[in-house]
C-alpha cells in the first residue's frame, strides 16, 4: 500500500543535502525522490549560462518544463528553442543536447523515480546517462 500522509517540502529543505546535486552544468534539487514512494521524481534544475550538456536517460523517462530563462534542446528531430511555459520530453534513451546562453530553470519529472544523488559525468560530445 502507498503513503497515507501529506508530504510537504520546500526547496530550502533540500539545499545542502545529498539531493542538492551539482550535475556538471548546473544544479538539480531533487524535491521528490524514490524514498518518497510516489513513483516519480520532481527536480528544480538550473542550467548554467553558456553551458552545453550532452545527455541521455537510459533508465528514466524525463519531462522538463521551463519556468525561467531560456535555452534550447537538440535531438535527431532538430533544434528547439525553450522558453518559459514550454516543455520538452525526450524519449527514453534519446540522445539530446541541452544549451543555455543566459541560464534557465526547469522543473523536471522523472519516472521511475531518481534515488536522489545521481549525477552526470559530462564529456563534450559524449552523451551522459544514468
Amino acid at each position: 500500500m502507498g503513503r497515507c500522509t501529506l508530504l510537504v517540502r520546500a526547496v530550502e529543505d533540500v539545499v545542502g543535502s545529498e539531493c542538492d546535486v551539482d550535475w556538471g552544468n548546473g544544479t538539480s534539487r531533487r524535491l521528490l525522490v524514490q524514498a518518497d514512494a510516489l513513483g516519480f521524481s520532481l527536480t528544480e534544475t538550473y542550467v548554467q549560462p553558456g553551458s552545453e550538456s550532452y545527455l541521455r536517460y537510459d533508465n528514466h523517462q524525463e519531462v522538463c518544463y521551463c519556468v525561467s530563462g531560456a535555452g534550447s534542446v537538440e535531438t535527431a528531430d532538430g533544434l528547439f528553442d525553450i522558453k518559459p511555459g514550454m516543455l520538452y520530453a525526450p524519449g527514453m534513451g534519446e540522445p539530446h543536447v541541452l544549451r543555455s546562453q543566459h541560464g534557465m530553470t526547469l522543473m523536471c519529472v522523472f519516472t521511475p523515480a531518481l534515488n536522489g544523488p545521481e549525477k552526470h559525468l559530462l564529456t563534450p560530445g559524449v552523451h551522459s546517462s544514468y
